[in-house]
């Protein structure tokens, strides 16, 4: 048996992945991380990465926020948190290699010049802290697979 992919094909602007858990498909990485509401809503007001201390308040407000969602027994939510707090690592890494956060030239398609951003690498090992915390933590782990176990097996 295989999971099934992240499925962009759905009316996200119509869908309330709350109220319909079984519509929502984990995919890889931070698929559909600004698709699926009412999370994406929540959770994208608190995302911010500027600066280590920043990212220190971000990611322990989206940390909070992960935890009460496996409080409340809702683990879309708990995936989407999850999510946010991947990208901040990811889009303060990009930030840190790349100054404006652009990794290729429009034009061209080449990568553009890597950089050195101290105040983003710092940013994005907060954030990858507080990601890893998530992705292991046992209790996500369990309905992670309660989930798939549920709703997205494909044979």
């Amino acid at each position: 048996m295989t999971h099934l992919p992240f499925d962009y094909e759905l009316d996200f602007d119509n869908i309330d992945f709350r109220e319909q858990p079984e519509l929502y498909r984990i995919g890889k990485g931070e698929q559909g991380v600004l698709l699926v509401e009412p999370y994406k809503s929540e959770i994208l007001p608190h995302w911010r990465f500027k600066t280590e201390a920043v990212a220190e308040q971000s990611s322990g407000v989206i940390y909070q926020m992960f935890l009460d969602y496996l409080a409340a027994d809702d683990f879309v939510g708990a995936d989407m948190a999850r999510k946010f707090l991947q990208m901040g690592w990811t889009r303060a890494r990009r930030y840190a290699n790349h100054k404006g956060g652009r990794k290729y030239d429009k034009e061209t398609g080449e990568e553009l010049p890597r950089t050195n951003d101290p105040e983003k690498a710092a940013a994005a090992q907060v954030f990858y802290a507080k990601y890893v915390e998530a992705r292991e933590h046992k209790d996500y782990l369990r309905m992670k697979q309660q989930h798939r176990d549920r709703h997205e097996q494909s044979t």
